[in-house]
């Protein structure tokens, strides 16, 4: 019992809030001058794996303004504990 409660308040600490969250989301509009956002919404990454991601980005040039808050916002919405998103598929039938 006390493993789970302090499991619980632990995850409840290290989760982002709203505002940081949002900041996150505007800042991943610095991706869409290199390539669409269908390549970081199909990304299930870990905390450590998304961090190497935004660095090697970095490398090539990407702009951020608020680091932490774009890392925070892809952990929460597409870290390797969510569920893979349904694939997107044209009118046609090709992705």
């Amino acid at each position: 019992m006390r493993i789970a409660l302090l499991l619980l308040v632990s995850s409840a600490v290290w989760a982002a809030d709203q505002a940081t969250l949002e900041r996150g989301q505007k800042e991943e509009r610095n991706c869409i001058p290199c390539h669409s956002l269908r390549i970081v919404h199909s990304q299930r990454l870990s905390r450590a794996a998304w961090n190497r991601e935004l660095d090697k980005m970095a490398g090539w040039g990407a702009k951020y303004t608020d680091r932490d808050a774009i890392l925070e916002y892809l952990v929460a919405n597409y870290g390797d504990d969510k569920p893979a998103g349904k694939p997107e598929i044209s009118g046609d039938g090709r992705r």
